[in-house]
């Protein structure tokens, strides 16, 4: 059973393009374009609309490529406190690093990094430094007191005009960075503000996938889009200043409605008579366009989003788009029990639920799991534990369980379960020499002071490349598991740090029930 196809990303990448050259085309062929949400690895995008290419965007650049130049900000805060990017497990100055390396994998490269609100914080001095001897320009944008409201002093020498200037040569400039709160909006705004002084006539736009503006208000799509902001308390709405303008109900989310009418007014004043008569000549042809036609109108009409143009079967989004309702709350429930989350998040999330009519039990490995947990437990006639059970669905549909043991926790057998039934190996055959896994039990405890001999899944990987060399099924078996990435997985525990690296690494949608899986606080 393949799976189900709802979005089709030639279509998109076409009207996309097409969308961002007559956009740029408006504005004397210099925009800003604010990239918002995921630049790469858009793993939301490609759960709620199946087919939809999580790099999409990439070739989107690939295509423009000799038109763009791409601009990379981060918060100076976010690197002093060592906020952590979830879907990667790790710092936004390393996703930073991460994401310059993997546009040059594409070969676009980053022409600069912008440190935004940079008060002389000490790891963004380091990070600055790091980049700087690794040969990539770096930008300090200052913190602007009154910012946004103080219109006057936010678009002055003393606001954006302290903000140091950003060299580009393309007509189109991307700004992105490592996640939300990375200054994207105010690096734009500044670069209009010192364009604009230098008389160079340069527009903004905003390109983000989601809320889809033209998908009704409570289409799954959108209400899944809201699921997954609800930590940062964001909600979708009916753009008000767009229905007034044009009488065409359009989709937009709270921050960016409340934001428009300042947003306006600072545009205004960076292209009104007076600030367009700057030091250096004074605006170009065109310069005043939005302040004198009131070119955007709607936070909506800022937006270049053509997402809904590749969707070809609705059904197919809708369905997918509750699933991934389903592992946000198992998401945030978790995350809760961990201290992470607020309590209200998890309710929010089950209310959006409810709303769509969506259940837990919906998603079919969750009950799989929890009744392997329970089987174990009955096995193991009263002896004390924790018996965990996880699932596993395969693109065929199939379901596969694993249990963990004094062997191996629950990951690693399910795992090694999968590869047996995707190469079509017997249960009985084992995979991995007792031998190794005996070694790598004495290692654990007798030299490394391990509680636990039980393997976890990243040793698990490591013992089956090992038998792979000496053993043909267990080759077999490992070259399966480029099949898992993708699978939707559940557990009814939180997995180990072992278990989590290799789960990441294999690329599946794993859930869980939020349970320890020790009786100890610290897991290792």
């Amino acid at each position: 059973m393949a799976q189900k196809i709802g979005f089709d990303n030639e279509k998109y990448l076409k009207e996309q393009t097409a969308a961002i050259l007559d956009r740029v085309a408006k504005f004397g062929n210099k925009l800003y374009l604010e990239f918002g949400g995921k630049l790469c690895y858009d793993y939301h995008a490609a759960r709620v609309l199946p087919g939809y290419d999580p790099n999409v965007k990439i070739s989107l650049l690939q295509v423009l490529k000799d038109k763009i130049d791409i601009v990379l900000c981060v918060y100076a805060g976010d690197i002093e406190k060592g906020r952590v990017r979830g879907d990667f497990g790790i710092t936004y100055d390393d996703a930073t690093l991460k994401l310059i390396d993997d546009l040059r994998k594409w070969n676009l490269d980053v022409i600069a990094v912008v440190i935004t609100r940079f008060v002389n914080q000490p790891s963004a001095v380091i990070f600055k430094n790091k980049l700087e001897h690794r040969g990539v320009k770096v930008y300090l944008h200052y913190p602007i007191e009154g910012y946004p409201t103080n219109v006057d002093k936010v678009v002055s020498d003393e606001g954006f005009g302290k903000n140091e200037y950003i060299e580009t040569r393309k007509p189109i400039v991307v700004v992105t960075g490592p996640g939300p709160g990375s200054g994207k909006l105010a690096a734009c705004l500044s670069q209009l503000y010192q364009e604009n002084r230098r008389g160079i006539s340069a527009g903004y736009a905003k390109f983000e996938t989601f809320p889809i503006w033209n998908l009704p208000l409570k289409h799954p799509v959108n209400v899944a889009y809201e699921a997954a902001t609800a930590d940062i308390q964001d909600f979708n709405l009916v753009d008000p200043f767009h229905l007034s303008a044009y009488n065409e109900a359009a989709v937009n989310y709270n921050r960016d409605v409340e934001s428009f009418p300042i947003l306006k007014l600072i545009l205004s004043k960076i292209f009104s008579d007076e600030t367009a008569a700057g030091k250096e000549g004074g605006p170009a042809n065109g310069l005043l366009k939005w302040a004198k036609q009131s070119f955007y109108n709607s936070p909506t009409d800022m937006g270049v989003n053509r997402a809904a143009s590749g969707i070809i079967n609705d059904e197919v989004v809708k369905e997918a788009s509750k699933q991934e309702l389903i592992r946000r709350y198992f998401r945030y429930n978790e995350e809760y029990i961990l201290g992470i989350e607020k309590k209200e998040t998890v309710d929010r999330v089950m209310r959006l639920m409810e709303e769509l009519g969506v259940k837990i039990t919906d998603r079919a490995v969750v009950e799989v799991a929890r009744t392997a947990a329970a089987e174990a437990e009955a096995k193991a006639k009263g002896n004390a534990g924790i018996y965990c059970g996880a699932t596993i669905q395969l693109s065929g549909g199939r379901i596969v369980t694993g249990k963990n043991s004094q062997l191996m926790h629950a990951s690693s057998s399910l795992v090694l379960n999968a590869t047996k039934v995707l190469a079509n190996i017997p249960d009985e055959i084992l995979l991995l020499s007792p031998h190794i896994i005996s070694q790598i039990s004495r290692l654990k405890e007798d030299i490394l002071g391990a509680e636990s001999t039980s393997l976890d899944l990243a040793e698990t990987l490591i013992a089956l490349s090992i038998s792979a060399t000496t053993n043909h099924t267990a080759e077999l078996a490992m070259k399966k598991l480029v099949e898992l990435k993708g699978c939707e997985m559940h557990m009814t525990h939180i997995p180990t740090p072992g278990d989590d690296v290799g789960l990441k690494r294999l690329g599946v949608n794993l859930t869980t029930d939020g349970k320890s899986s020790s009786n100890n606080l610290f897991v290792t």
